[in-house]
C-alpha cells in the first residue's frame, strides 16, 4: 500500500468520461464557451482497465464517474455496469441531470444506489443564467424519477454571491422535503477564477452560509469520516446538510482522492497541475502494468497540498470533478 507522511493514501477515484459538457457555467468556463472532448480520450474499454488497475495497484475502494459531463458520453451505457462490477465499497455519479431521463434505464439497469446532482437555483432564468445551457423543468423531472427509484440523491450547490447566494434556503427547504442532503460547495479558485476579481466577489464561504441557514433552521455539527470533503450538519427532525469548505475549513491533510482524467492522465491533488500519463501503461500485461503503475502513484501522492488548497489554472471539468 502506498502512503505518505501524513498516512494518506489513495481510497476514492474520480474518473471522467469526458471533457465535454452541455453546459458552460459560470464558475467553470470563461465566456459560455461549452467544454468539449478532449484530444485523444480512452475508449470505455481503456477505462474500466485502468479502474481496476488502479483499484489493485493503488486499493482504490470508492469510484465516482463524472466529467465534464458523464451522461454525455457514450462510454456512460457501458462502463457504468461494468464498473458496478468491480470489488469496491460504493459506485456513485455526479452529473448535471440534464440527461437523467434519458438514461435512467442504464442507471437503473446498472444497479447504481446514489448519485449526485449539481444544481445551483431552484429559478428558472437564473438557471439559464448560471448554467448557460439546458433547462431546470428536464433537471428536476430527471430528479424526481431517480427519487420514485430510490436512490440516494445529493444535491451539489455553488453559492455565489452576486449569482444565487439567495437559493440557498430554497433549495435547503426543497432538498429537506424529499430527504436529500444538499451540499454547500465553496467556490473555488480554479481555471479562470484563478486570477481577476470574480473569485474574490463571488466567494460566498461556509460561515456566512452557516449564519444564513441559522435565520431559519436550528442544527448542529455531526462526525463525518476521516477523510470527507464535506463539514456535516443535522437539523433535529429534518435532515442533513454538508459544506465542502475548501478554502474556509481546508481538507487536503486528509485527501484520499485520486482523478483519472478523460485523455489517461491521473492527477494527485486539485491544486496541482502536475499530471501522469497513464496510456503507455494500458497497453502492457496486468503483470507489468500494475508494477509500473505503482511508481506512478507515488509520484501522483506526493503532488498532494500538504495542508491547504492554493488554487490552479487547471479547469476542474477537464480532470474529473
Amino acid at each position: 500500500m502506498i502512503v505518505d507522511r501524513f498516512g494518506r493514501r489513495f481510497r476514492n477515484l474520480r474518473v471522467s468520461l469526458t471533457a465535454a459538457c452541455n453546459y458552460a457555467c459560470t464558475y467553470c468556463v470563461p465566456d459560455g464557451k461549452r467544454l468539449l472532448p478532449a484530444d485523444h480520450e480512452l475508449s470505455a474499454d481503456e477505462l474500466v482497465y485502468a479502474v481496476r488497475l488502479l483499484v489493485d495497484a493503488a486499493g482504490i475502494e470508492k469510484v465516482r464517474i463524472t466529467g465534464g459531463e458523464p451522461l454525455l458520453s457514450p462510454k456512460f451505457d457501458a462502463l457504468l455496469p461494468a464498473v458496478m462490477q468491480l470489488p469496491l465499497q460504493d459506485v456513485s455519479v455526479t452529473t448535471n441531470g440534464q440527461l437523467i431521463l434519458r438514461k435512467l434505464d442504464v442507471i437503473l439497469g446498472a444497479g447504481l444506489s446514489r448519485i449526485n446532482v449539481s444544481l445551483d437555483t431552484l429559478d428558472a432564468e437564473r438557471f439559464r443564467q448560471i448554467a448557460r445551457g439546458g433547462d431546470l423543468e428536464t433537471v428536476l423531472a430527471g430528479i424526481e424519477a431517480l427519487r420514485a427509484a430510490g436512490l440516494a440523491i445529493k444535491i451539489n450547490m455553488v453559492p455565489m454571491r452576486t449569482r444565487n447566494a439567495d437559493q440557498i434556503l430554497p433549495l435547503l427547504d426543497y432538498c429537506l422535503e424529499r430527504g436529500f442532503e444538499l451540499r454547500f460547495i465553496e467556490l473555488m479558485s480554479m481555471g479562470h477564477l484563478r486570477h481577476g476579481n470574480a473569485f474574490g466577489r463571488d466567494f460566498f464561504g461556509m460561515n456566512e452560509i452557516l449564519e444564513l441557514i441559522s435565520t431559519r433552521y436550528a442544527f448542529t455539527r455531526t462526525d463525518a469520516p476521516y477523510d470527507s470533503t464535506a463539514v456535516r450538519f443535522a437539523i433535529p427532525d429534518a435532515g442533513t446538510f454538508g459544506v465542502i469548505a475548501n478554502e474556509t475549513e481546508p481538507f487536503c491533510s486528509a485527501c484520499t482522492r485520486l482523478r483519472l482524467a478523460s485523455n489517461g492522465f491521473l492527477y494527485g491533488c486539485l491544486s496541482n497541475a502536475a499530471s501522469h500519463d497513464i496510456r503507455p501503461i494500458l497497453l502492457e500485461p496486468e503483470h507489468q502494468a500494475l508494477a509500473r503503475l505503482q511508481s506512478l502513484l507515488v509520484r501522483a501522492l506526493a503532488d498532494k497540498q500538504d495542508l491547504s488548497f492554493k488554487g490552479e489554472v487547471t479547469v476542474m471539468k477537464f480532470i474529473g470533478g
